[in-house]
């Protein structure tokens, strides 16, 4: 870590932005509780995706209060599609402590923000800096990999040793205008200098004192270990559908995607007479079974592969422990995970054909 090259960051950096900034809604209107949904929003999540979402939210829960009091299948529902759902939980966990323990108002103390559910360092130090201008670090993805580039340093950024050195150093340089300086850093490294060696360094105000740049080391830092191999899970997915109803089943408490719901399914991606074994071990017999499209989704640690039926079922059914709604119901009113889009928009063209 060299340190003159850090104090010499701040002004540059501050200029470029005041010029290059995006427009984002939860810059134009900084208050603390619009600063807190859009910071858990955006963790693991890119911007252009997170923007719709923020809107809709705030249109249903427009502060604190609401979000604490809302119904957890209604906080659900304005997050499907946005992934990693326990940042909601934990979300509205924060807005009810806020309300018991702090009278309503967002603490400003970087400290107290890392008591409250769902909120680590980073996200403790985003909050305060943009909310309130306190001076704190804010070091995500984009900052370690711009401080490591300037520095030329070769730590592994995955370490948690890394962020902690870089976090105290962001922590001696950060000026007055802390949170502007904040997301100065996490601008340039999501428009700038960008992963996997593809930095526009040619529109980089901090090009002139970038070691990386300097010794052509930008293909090679950040320096990042390997993840562990994901594992595969295989299932097939049906879509049940009986007079205008269709068939969902609702996850475990805890674990993946908990109390979300999904479509009914099997273990295995299974061939279209294997289905049918499947569908007759529920005891359903189908008019018609269409077979769709396979399907991937990739989670953190995980990834599945699906196969998926449409089946039509001329009969009421009969098996109990499937929730039966109409498909305009399930559509609108039940969460259902973005690991089924691909089924979810067959269910879509279902609705519009039968309405």
């Amino acid at each position: 870590m060299e340190p003159e090259r850090l104090q010499q960051m701040a002004q540059p950096l501050l200029d470029w932005y005041d010029k290059n900034a995006r427009v984002l809604p939860w810059r134009s209107q900084p208050t603390p509780y619009r600063v807190l949904v859009s910071e858990i929003m955006l963790q693991q999540t890119r911007v252009d995706a997170v923007k719709p979402y923020f809107a809709r939210f705030m249109e249903a829960l427009p502060d604190l209060e609401s979000l604490a009091a809302a119904p957890e299948q209604t906080l659900l529902k304005l997050w499907e599609g946005l992934g990693y759902y326990n940042r909601a939980r934990n979300l509205q966990k924060a807005a009810q402590m806020v309300m018991r323990d702090y009278g309503g108002v967002l603490p400003r103390d970087p400290e107290e923000l890392k008591k409250l559910p769902g909120i680590g360092d980073y996200c403790a130090g985003s909050i305060s800096s943009i909310a309130y201008n306190v001076p704190c670090p804010a070091v995500d993805g984009n900052v370690l990999r711009v401080i490591t580039r300037l520095t030329g340093d070769f730590s592994d950024i995955a370490s948690p040793a890394t962020k902690k050195a870089i976090t105290a150093a962001v922590k001696q340089i950060i000026p007055a205008r802390a949170g502007d300086f904040n997301q100065a850093l996490m601008e340039l490294g999501a428009l700038v200098c960008l992963p996997n060696g593809a930095p526009l360094c040619g529109q980089c105000p901090l090009a002139g004192i970038c070691m990386a740049r300097e010794q052509d080391l930008t293909s090679q830092i950040p320096v990042k270990a390997p993840k562990a191999a994901r594992k595969q899970e295989e299932k097939t997915v049906f879509l049940l559908l009986c007079q205008g109803n269709v068939a969902l089943v609702q996850r475990p408490e805890k674990g993946l995607l908990a109390g979300l719901w999904e479509f009914p399914a099997c273990p295995g991606r299974l061939k279209k007479a294997e289905a049918l074994s499947c569908l007759k071990e529920w005891g359903f017999e189908p008019k018609e079974v269409e077979k769709l499209p396979g399907s991937r989704h990739i989670f953190t640690h995980l990834e599945w592969l699906m196969a998926g039926y449409l089946v039509r079922l001329e009969q009421p059914p009969q098996k109990t422990d499937f929730l039966w709604v109409s498909l305009r119901e399930a559509l609108e009113q039940y969460p259902i995970p973005s690991a089924y889009q691909l089924y979810r928009q067959r269910l879509e063209k279902e609705e519009k054909q039968d309405g």
